[in-house]
């Protein structure tokens, strides 16, 4: 039996929602390039934290009443709204700087005149972005080369709509909890060498060497795009990765699949990494408390 996971969230938030650098808008080179990117190691850290909120999109091109919700409850960590359409994803970020969107979600809501005459709301621009930094208090978000790629300006709101959640409405509540799951993530241990960027590049399958007669290898594709690619042995998987200093590591996992299976689900390993080293040839994935998610090799 098979469902999309996809199809499910976009069902959901459809019947929440319904109703309702320097280089600014340069063209991105393809849906986005993964990068080492962020601060240089020793320089002094970012509060990911700052992230969190309602932010009107200034800046950027397909901007205009735009409204970017990050937020860490994982039912609705991202939402951009447009005058047409909400689309929905996740993201992610760490205290070197490194920033991650991915927006596979789309539910049509909003204005119908608006969707009538044409206008749309586009994640292309939030796609570029990879890194961010702070100016006050407009976060700012970055492409691959240190550009700017979007400011995030304060005390936005989504446009009212009839069955728009209040909660959704208001900005995202800053707690202990969400103050603690982005922390500073722990060092990589010492016996670990950084891995870097080029080094991820490939394909790898777990390094348990598991495989199953009667079904497919587990596998990730770290592409050059931004894009990863996998299967769980059963599943397609995919999502999108960016690498920084000291073997910081992010990932993103979208839609999946739900075949039922003997599987080995390298896709959450990526999503629930922040740091990533090199013990010898094999690849260790470790969460925020330095405790390992996964170890792959070469496929």
């Amino acid at each position: 039996m098979s469902r999309i996971r996809y199809l499910v969230a976009v069902t959901a938030v459809g019947a929440l929602l319904a109703g309702c650098g320097e280089r600014v808008g340069q063209e991105p080179a393809g849906r986005g390039q993964a990068v080492e990117t962020g601060p240089a190691a020793g320089t002094p850290q970012v509060d990911p934290v700052a992230l969190i909120g309602s932010w009107k999109v200034a800046e950027v091109d397909g901007g205009e009443d735009v409204v970017l919700r990050l937020a860490a409850d994982k039912s609705n960590d991202l939402l951009l709204f447009g005058p047409c359409a909400v689309l929905m994803g996740s993201w992610r970020a760490d205290a070197s700087g490194l920033f991650l969107a991915d927006v596979p979600g789309h539910t049509a809501a909003g204005d119908g005149r608006a969707c009538r005459s044409g206008a749309q709301v586009t994640d292309a621009w939030l796609r570029r972005a990879v890194a961010f930094r702070v100016e006050g208090d407009s976060p700012v978000l970055l492409d691959s080369q240190g550009m700017r790629v979007a400011r995030l300006l304060p005390g936005a709101r989504p446009a009212p709509g009839p069955n728009l959640l209040p909660a959704l409405a208001e900005p995202p509540e800053v707690t202990d909890e969400v103050r603690r799951a982005l922390a500073p993530a722990a060092a990589l241990p010492g016996n670990l060498v950084p891995a870097r960027r080029e080094t991820l590049l490939g394909r790898w399958v777990p390094a348990d060497g598991r495989t199953w007669p009667w079904q497919k290898e587990p596998y990730v594709e770290l592409r050059d795009d931004g894009e990863w690619r996998g299967s769980d042995g059963c599943n397609g998987q995919g999502g999108r990765w960016v690498a920084g200093p000291e073997g910081a590591f992010l990932a993103t996992a979208g839609p999946s699949t739900l075949i039922g299976c003997d599987n080995v689900s390298v896709g959450s390993w990526l999503s629930a990494a922040w740091r990533a080293g090199l013990d010898g040839k094999t690849l260790v994935l470790l969460d925020a408390q330095g405790k390992e998610t996964g170890r792959l090799r070469r496929g």
